[in-house]
């Protein structure tokens, strides 16, 4: 057989063939692929990308919106419970939502005991304020820790739970007696002097125009003119994005 043929075919003319063959593998190819664009194939691929993109977009913009952050402050009242006063106080509290910090003192609960069950029920705080109004301080530690002692088992007996903070009387704290008693100290940020006036507007007007993030103020129960104050000074206060909250919120953070 001579050597420039194969199976009785010339070699030039199976590279001819070999060559068309190839040609038209590459155009079936090409047609192929050209149909799957006209079909739509690569433009759905596109829309993909876009809306993907835009998603992402979109997610990034939500991720850069600031947060919108509420300034907490806290209204404590001592010395009660007020067997007329505290009441109207804790109308006007449910009415807006409202939780407080009552600091009470031992001697002023009996008799009132269903005022201090709905304290508790009503989810505010209730602390400790000794049972009668001392300065621990000068106090020998048996007889502080029984000022304090004795208070706490009288509201615990009432709403069943234990209490965990005392404000001292005239802010006036022995740490020797942590040890004893358990309990945290809460003292205050702003004092309204509420006892020493029956105007209501000016203790209105001396907080919210002193008030700042994370204060904690000090009031009394047992004055009329310090319930209506109270009151305007949680509708004026909201109304400038304060929440109120109770007073071991703010030393617990």
């Amino acid at each position: 057989m001579d050597k420039g043929t194969v199976s009785g075919i010339p070699a030039w003319k199976r590279g001819l063939l070999v060559g068309i063959l190839g040609l038209a593998a590459v155009g079936a190819a090409a047609g192929f692929r050209g149909s799957r664009e006209e079909a739509g194939g690569g433009k759905v691929l596109e829309a993909d990308l876009e809306e993907t993109e835009g998603s992402a977009g979109k997610v990034s913009e939500k991720i850069r919106e600031p947060l919108e952050e509420t300034k907490k402050i806290a209204l404590t009242f001592d010395d009660g419970p007020h067997r007329v006063y505290t009441e109207r106080l804790l109308d006007g509290l449910k009415e807006r939502g409202v939780k407080v910090t009552f600091f009470l003192l031992g001697s002023n609960i009996e008799g009132k005991e269903e005022i201090v069950k709905r304290m508790s029920e009503e989810g505010h705080l209730i602390g400790n304020h000794t049972f009668y109004h001392v300065d621990i301080t000068k106090l020998e530690p048996e007889e502080a820790s029984a000022e304090i002692l004795d208070t706490s088992r009288r509201i615990t007996d009432i709403t069943g739970q234990p209490v965990e903070y005392v404000r001292p009387p005239f802010g006036n704290w022995d740490k020797e007696l942590e040890g004893d008693v358990t309990m945290i100290p809460i003292f205050w940020t702003v004092d309204t002097l509420d006892w020493t006036t029956g105007n209501a507007d000016q203790i209105v007007q001396k907080v919210v125009t002193s008030v700042e993030e994370n204060d904690i103020i000090l009031m009394h129960d047992s004055y009329d003119s310090t319930v209506q104050a109270a009151l305007r000074i949680i509708d004026l206060l909201q109304a400038e994005g304060y929440e109120f909250v109770t007073a071991d919120e703010l030393i617990l953070e």
